[in-house]
């Protein structure tokens, strides 16, 4: 929000925020509407009813990609079309339309245990249980077996959909699958994520993290970081598969994260979000590459070309995402006055106060802080990450 309040005061433009229970963003805005975003049609009244001409529609989160569609379509500003935010947001949505374009895990619906049990008895063990239009990782599982199967479904499947109903696509999504999960084939392989503009249908992808941790049975995005020790040819290879997937789904316009793992060297799409990466990523790119993704998609959404110039030697930069570890009351901080003390360390911030209950996933997808940290080359990112794991820790308590 900072940044593109800064972009707003360097190129004369006045920034609007439509949001239902704004808080700390009221500072980094000229104006608040306050409306129900978790409605699209309540979105669009509050955009229509603005007093000013609007020249750009814009969001940095996952859930209102569609509302921002919507609006752009109606006042006939860039943006993705509505059926692609749709297909960004709904997953099985997305790997129907991406179909053969690119590698994909085998996928199906089950909205209860039985038919969870037909699905894995075609898919195999492991299993991947996925809400269909959730956010992060959030009531993202995977089962070994059936007897992991019939224990986790019912409980991700209700959770899942209980802790959705702020959604914009909620009652759509709720209606048209019945409650279903989306159940994937687990993919062993390396976890990354492709960082890219696209603009008139033509991508350029900058950056790429590695995501070592997300094994299972749960994939909170702990750590991650850049730029990737994979070979050029499996970049290369990303890449290719990147626009392919852009291709599909319709997308081009906007500044997109797209995640794949690696079966072998091949690429296999995981998720596509119309939008930029959330959390630490937008700071991790720009310390490592100097892009400013930010900048870039406001660019883009007032109708102007970015210019993409990645430095010729990225900096080696890691994030990450702070959890407990188990649910509790946060009682301590260790660590942080060290880690704010270390020049390694390019941002640091602890979102809880002593006293808040910390959740854990499933049941959360978003860390309770983070740390952004550089290295002198990728190959001391590991050590570097294990370091400041065991220096900032939350602790709770009963």
């Amino acid at each position: 929000m900072a940044r593109a309040w800064q972009y707003a005061r360097d190129t004369g433009q006045r920034l609007v925020l439509i949001m239902k229970d704004p808080t700390w963003e009221k500072e980094y805005v000229d104006q608040v509407v306050v409306a129900d975003t978790s409605s699209i049609d309540d979105t669009l009244v509050a955009a229509r009813g603005l007093a000013e001409p609007v020249d750009a529609v814009l969001t940095f989160a996952e859930a209102p990609v569609p509302a921002v569609a919507r609006v752009a379509a109606d006042l006939g500003l860039p943006a993705v079309p509505e059926r692609t935010a749709l297909l960004a947001r709904d997953k099985y949505a997305m790997r129907t339309a991406v179909g053969d374009q690119s590698g994909q895990p085998q996928f199906a619906l089950a909205a209860n245990a039985a038919e969870a049990r037909r699905a894995a008895d075609s898919i195999g063990y492991p299993l991947v249980l996925k809400p269909i239009i959730g956010t992060g990782s959030m009531y993202v599982r995977s089962v070994a077996d059936d007897a992991e199967l019939e224990r986790h479904f019912e409980t991700v499947r209700r959770g899942s959909w209980e802790s959705l109903d702020y959604d914009p696509l909620y009652v759509r999504a709720k209606e048209e699958y019945g409650g279903a999960l989306l159940l994937e084939e687990f993919v062993p392989g390396t976890e990354i994520s492709v960082e890219s503009v696209v603009s008139g249908g033509r991508t350029t992808s900058f950056a790429i993290h590695d995501k070592p941790l997300p094994t299972g049975p749960t994939f909170e995005e702990v750590y991650a970081c850049t730029p990737t020790r994979l070979s050029r040819e499996t970049v290369e290879r990303l890449y290719e598969a990147t626009a392919a997937v852009h291709c599909a789904m319709g997308i081009e316009v906007g500044v997109t994260h797209v995640e794949f793992r690696l079966r072998g060297e091949e690429p296999v799409l995981l998720e596509a979000a119309a939008r930029m990466g959330g959390g630490p990523i937008y700071r991790s790119v720009q310390l490592s590459t100097g892009v400013d993704m930010v900048e870039a998609a406001l660019d883009l959404s007032l109708g102007r070309e970015p210019v993409i110039e990645p430095c010729a030697e990225p900096v080696a930069v890691g994030f990450r995402n702070i959890f407990p570890d188990r649910a509790g009351t946060l009682a301590a901080v260790h660590g942080l006055a060290e880690a704010k003390a270390d020049p390694r360390i390019d941002e640091i911030e602890i979102y809880k106060r002593i006293g808040e209950y910390l959740r854990v996933p499933p049941q959360t997808f978003q860390g309770h802080g983070h740390l952004i940290f550089t290295a002198d080359s990728t190959g001391h990112l590991d050590e570097v990450f294990k370091e400041f794991r065991r220096l900032v820790r939350l602790e709770v308590a009963d």
